[in-house]
């Protein structure tokens, strides 16, 4: 198959390398060409641009930052959507409010080109492994289409339903970890405060009902007082916003999330944009 990756950042240069290995042809298309050379030097091809890419692919994959850039590569001037011939199916691995992906599927719609919105959960080292769980929305029949492509970069892919309804996913995603982090601050923060040692009893914890991945990965971060970025803060606050946006355009309220959100972008407003969203611990553990 021959695919087109735009977005080659943490999460999409193992990307390619997976789809590369996997035997597909892959054509990439960046702003700065040197963040490609790697790509290049494995098997990758160069296109001049968005236009010039969808041009030759049977399946194109988006990742970039948001709603915005989506929309620039592939409907801006010289986007996709100038090069793009009827059969293209566009895979959006971003994450981007899903009212976005239902507008941006729609204008492809008119040119004959399909879109799926496939945001991803396992951060940089699901990406490395070709292990990430993949949300989708759009026609069935695009993602039987996109799925050889895939299935070389994710382990479970699910299709949820119609177009944006994989972002609705993501951002229920985004719920479960940004207040699970939150929830196992609290549970850190109480075991010290006892003088517990917070390491067995989240040993303890994981072997019963309250096990989590979020308390295994980031429970173990905040032991050892290491924030390193998994999942930067910065990008964290982008994804909640998207979260309680949504919720208000469906007149919902969703509490936990709310005062979770306020923590993370309190923590990219003291410059811990940088850091794994998990740092809000010690906004946490500094409160009476």
């Amino acid at each position: 198959m021959r695919v087109g990756y735009i977005g080659l950042g943490i999460m999409g240069r193992p990307c390619v390398l997976n789809l590369l290995r996997a035997g597909h042809e892959v054509c990439v298309w960046a702003r700065r060409k040197e963040s490609a050379e790697p790509l290049l030097q494995s098997g990758a091809t160069w296109a001049d641009s968005p236009a010039a890419l969808a041009g030759q692919v049977d399946v194109l994959v988006t990742n970039v930052s948001d709603t915005v850039d989506v929309e620039s590569v592939l409907l801006g001037e010289g986007g996709a959507a100038e090069g793009a011939k009827p059969g293209l199916v566009c895979v959006d691995m971003s994450t981007i409010a899903p009212n976005g992906a239902r507008r941006i599927a729609a204008a492809l719609a008119e040119k004959g080109v399909d879109f799926l919105d496939c945001p991803v959960s396992g951060g940089e080292v699901g990406a490395v492994n070709g292990t990430l769980t993949v949300m989708v929305g759009g026609k069935a029949e695009a993602l039987d289409k996109a799925l050889p492509a895939l299935r070389a970069m994710g382990q479970t892919i699910t299709h949820i339903g119609a177009s944006g309804a994989g972002q609705v996913a993501k951002a229920c995603n985004q719920i479960a970890v940004a207040v699970g982090v939150a929830a196992v601050a609290e549970i850190v923060k109480l075991a010290k405060a006892c003088d517990v040692d917070p390491a067995p009893v989240r040993a303890a914890l994981l072997g019963g009902f309250a096990q989590s991945r979020v308390l295994d990965v980031h429970g173990q971060r905040m032991i050892d007082d290491n924030y390193a970025p998994g999942f930067k803060a910065k990008l964290h606050a982008k994804d909640m916003h998207i979260v309680l946006d949504t919720a208000r355009e469906q007149g919902i309220s969703l509490p936990a999330a709310e005062r979770t959100m306020q923590l993370i972008d309190e923590l990219v407003a003291q410059g811990g944009g940088e850091l794994d969203s998990s740092a809000i611990a010690k906004l946490i553990w500094n409160r009476n």
